[in-house]
């Protein structure tokens, strides 16, 4: 059931004699022979499993052919990981940053890794969850998400990660732009949400409404006890972590959160169809009751979030399309960002979150 790497992908390999002699002069200890294997999931920044002996590592680096700079920056995402790390254990702990690009050919970081189970677009082997379990693990996650929006933005020493002023607005903006630059195919839902989503924008909450917030918390980017499923040991990806408005964190989750009767290519993406999943809408209310937030307007959250996971999807799709990864997972992009557009024509012409397809 725990998460492991398997052999590195055609055309992503690690220059693993430049990168042993690194950990040597660097890592105390790291004097074992190094091996180099690749978590195959994700479609991000590329992830590492380095193994010195007993010891095992994460490596993370952009990916090959990135163009979004602030998407991938290996520094900030180390330096949120150092300095969340005293105040907030669920963040992993990091141990070295390089730039030196004559090591791997990018900048990268190192982090200890957290073992156990994560849940991606199928069931570990060995792995069943009854619909009570299910249940029990949404609750988990929302409950951490409430805790991390709690935390003290001072006592994280992180409050100059963001400027939550305009927050949105800069949001809705930036991620229009970045469809736009890596546009393949006309999908007019896109273009349509992009206008409505800049026509609803919701009051500007400012630094009284502002906290620390993920901005890619889902199922898969949370390590699970393998004892106890509902515990959450670690919290993985932080590249897009930043300080605004808590809300826009729900409606990123939200975009990954497909339903039963949503269209199977967005079922067949993560686990949240299974039996005993809460709906968009009941994350919402659960998310609500734990913060003692109000709820406002979660219509455009969930349109802002489906909007931002499609654009994600595009970028990665349009690096393919430029020959940039060889990943196969690749090809077949496109549909999602299409089911993604459909989903949001489908919420803003009902104005619900959840049953959109009933």
């Amino acid at each position: 059931m725990i998460d492991e790497a398997r052999a590195v992908r055609p055309g992503e390999q690690l220059d693993a004699e430049r990168l042993a002699a690194f950990l040597t002069q660097n890592l105390q200890g790291a004097g074992s022979v190094l091996q180099v294997e690749q978590f195959p999931s994700g479609f991000s920044n590329l992830t590492y499993l380095l193994r010195l002996g007993e010891r095992q590592l994460v490596l993370r680096r952009p990916p090959f052919g990135a163009a979004v700079k602030s998407g991938h920056d290996m520094a900030r995402e180390y330096r949120i990981l150092r300095t969340l790390r005293p105040v907030y254990p669920k963040a992993p702990a990091p141990l070295l940053y390089s730039d030196d690009l004559s090591i791997i050919g990018a900048p990268f970081y190192i982090m200890e890794r957290v073992s156990g189970v994560i849940l991606r677009n199928r069931l570990p082997p060995g792995l069943s969850l009854t619909p009570g379990q299910m249940t029990a693990l949404c609750h988990a996650l929302i409950d951490n998400l409430v805790a991390l929006h709690r935390l003290d933005l001072h006592a994280t020493g992180l409050a100059d990660l963001g400027r939550p002023e305009g927050y949105v607005q800069r949001q809705v903006s930036g991620w229009i732009r970045r469809y736009e630059n890596a546009l393949t195919d006309d999908v007019p839902a896109m273009t349509q949400a992009g206008a409505w989503l800049r026509a609803h924008l919701p009051p500007d909450q400012g630094a009284a409404g502002a906290a620390l917030i993920h901005n890619d918390y889902k199922f898969d980017n949370v390590v699970l006890d393998p004892d106890d499923l509902t515990h959450i040991r670690a919290v993985l990806d932080w590249e897009m972590a930043t300080v605004g408005d808590p809300w826009m964190d729900v409606g990123t989750t939200l975009g990954y959160w497909a339903e039963a009767g949503d269209p199977e290519i967005l079922r067949n993406f993560g686990m949240t169809a299974l039996p005993g999943n809460l709906t968009r809408q009941q994350f919402v209310d659960a998310y609500a009751a734990a913060s003692g937030r109000e709820i406002g307007h979660a219509l455009f959250y969930l349109v802002f979030g489906l909007y931002k996971v499609a654009v994600i999807v595009q970028q990665i799709y349009a690096r393919y399309r430029q020959g940039h990864t060889q990943d196969p997972r690749f090809a077949r992009l496109i549909h999602l960002v299409r089911a993604n557009g459909e989903m949001m024509t489908r919420a803003i012409e009902t104005q619900r979150l959840s049953g959109l397809f009933g």
